[in-house]
Parts: C-alpha cells; sequence; structure tokens
C-alpha cells in the first residue's frame, strides 16, 4: 500500500471564498475541467479534454462539510480517493491540502505506471491554476488530454535576461520550480532534475543563448524527448513558448508536461508579485528521494 499523495497550498483568499472555488460548478469550469456538474451532498463530477479519462465523469461523492469535501474516482480500472481540506491561514488566507490516495509511487510515476502516473501533476496544475483564480490572475493553460500538441506562450512581467537567468540559475530555478537541478551551462553539457546524483541518465543541453533560449534533450536509446524555452522580450515584458517535442505521439509525456506547466504559473508569479513566496508549502509522493525538492 503506497502513502496517500499530499499537497498543501497557500491562497490569499478568506476560505469560504476558497471553499466555494472548490464546491462550485462554474468555477470548477474554469480552474480544474471542462465540465463539471455539483449537488452537494449528493454529487460532485468534473470530466473532458482536461481531465484524464474525460469522456465521462468518474467520481462519486463520499463525504463533504464545510471544511473537508471527500470523492472516489475511478481511473485506469482502479478506484482511487481525492480530499480536499481547507483551513484559515489568518483572516484574508487558506491553506488547502489536497490527499490523493491509491496512486503509483514515485519511481512508478517516473516508469509512466498507466494512467495513474499523470495525476500528481495534474493535481500540481490545477493547484495552481485555482491559485490564480482566487487571486484574480491570468490561468496557465491546462493539459489537453486529447491532443498531443505540446507548445504554449506565457507572458512574463519581466525582461528577457531575467527570465532566462531564472531558468539557468539553479538556484533560482530551484526557489520558483520547487526542485534541485544541476547543470552544466555550455552546449553539450548536463541537465538533471534532482540533481547529477538523482538522476543517472540526465538531459543534453543542445542550444544555449543567453537571454534567448534553452533547449535540452534526453535519450535512452529507446526513447528522445526534447524540451526547449525561447524567449522574446517587447516593452519590458518577455513571451516565454515552450515546447515539448520528439516523443511518441501514441503516448504524449503528459505527466512532465503538467508539471513544467506548474511550474511556469509559479514563475510568472516569482517575477512579477512584490514579496513573492512560494504558494506550495508541501508536495509529498510516496518513494520520493530525499532533497529532491526545495519546497520550504
Amino acid at each position: 500500500m503506497t502513502e496517500p499523495m499530499t499537497l498543501r497550498v497557500r491562497v490569499r483568499a478568506p476560505v469560504a471564498d476558497v471553499y466555494d472555488a472548490l464546491t462550485d460548478a462554474q468555477a470548477l469550469r474554469v480552474w480544474l475541467a471542462e465540465h463539471a456538474e455539483v449537488d452537494l451532498p449528493n454529487r460532485y463530477e468534473f470530466w473532458g479534454r482536461h481531465t484524464p479519462e474525460g469522456d465521462a465523469p468518474r467520481q462519486e461523492l463520499l463525504h463533504v462539510d464545510d471544511q473537508t469535501l471527500r470523492f472516489s474516482w475511478r481511473i485506469d480500472d482502479t478506484d482511487t480517493t481525492v480530499e480536499f481540506r481547507v483551513e484559515p491561514d489568518g483572516a484574508q488566507a487558506t491553506i488547502l491540502t489536497i490527499v490523493h490516495a491509491g496512486l503509483p509511487t514515485f519511481a512508478d510515476m517516473i516508469a509512466g505506471a498507466g494512467k495513474l502516473a499523470v495525476l500528481h501533476t495534474f493535481w500540481a496544475l490545477s493547484g495552481a491554476n485555482l491559485v490564480d483564480h482566487l487571486e484574480g490572475r491570468p490561468l496557465t493553460p491546462k493539459c489537453d488530454f486529447t491532443s498531443p500538441r505540446m507548445r504554449e506562450e506565457f507572458v512574463i512581467d519581466a525582461s528577457a535576461q531575467d527570465v532566462y537567468d531564472s531558468i539557468i540559475d539553479p538556484d533560482a530555478f530551484a526557489r520558483w520550480f520547487g526542485a534541485r537541478i544541476d547543470l552544466e551551462p555550455y552546449v553539450g553539457g548536463r541537465w538533471a532534475m534532482g540533481g547529477f546524483h538523482l538522476d543517472p541518465s540526465p538531459a543534453k543541453i543542445l542550444e544555449l543563448e543567453s537571454g534567448r533560449k534553452l533547449s535540452i534533450a534526453w535519450d535512452d536509446g529507446m526513447t528522445s524527448m526534447t524540451s526547449t524555452w525561447e524567449l522574446a522580450e517587447s516593452d519590458g515584458k518577455t513571451t516565454l513558448t515552450f515546447v515539448q517535442s520528439g516523443f511518441d505521439e501514441q503516448d504524449p509525456p503528459y505527466d512532465s508536461w503538467m508539471g513544467w506547466l506548474g511550474g511556469f504559473a509559479e514563475l510568472r508569479r516569482y517575477h512579477e508579485l512584490p514579496n513573492w513566496r512560494p504558494m506550495w508549502l508541501e508536495v509529498s509522493v510516496d518513494g520520493m528521494p530525499e532533497g529532491m525538492l526545495t519546497i520550504e
């Protein structure tokens, strides 16, 4: 039996507003899913192209009170359980805890253990969009599980050089993304999530142009994938174009795609919010290597 995945995120909004965003069908259609229907205490469902196995609703409401909502979610022929809990963090902020039981371990997730493997980063992206929805900021594009296309643009209110530096500098990257990286900053150099000691097959830097571009590629002899950041500055703002390519389009890497999308939500906040603090307070996944994450 694996330990449940646990995420804790701080929202600068009162508990009542966060609870409403979690339980109102119209709000769910903004930050979570293409379709949602809610009739408490009887029905809590969401589905559509932004939901894994989203051709039909697969949730069943188990419990609801004024601070907790719990539902089962059958996915990939497996029964899992999701719980949302809200608690005040002062009068104008809330701590939201998301617990999802029945998911693969970290090692199985990295190995691509079926459709369940995407749910860790699904909740990370969804949680980031919930925070931005409640704080009145633009949302990050959701993952489209019906398409292999993996290309998005993000406008960041910062110079291209500043954005580039926060992507290429390991200390800055660890602050906004919440995970360590090691890299050798030259073409042909290695790039490793979690550090070289945790990644026996690091990516290779293909292109590196200060203030403008970073491209890295993984190739284990059986599969390959390239991730590319391109930066273009105009009027003091930067358009970041991020692309994943080279993968098997019959089996797109939705898990890594949502991990990056959720990270870019925090990247924008890192550059744009005065007195920025990370939104994430805890990320716990069974079997995650010690020292990989940098969440305080």
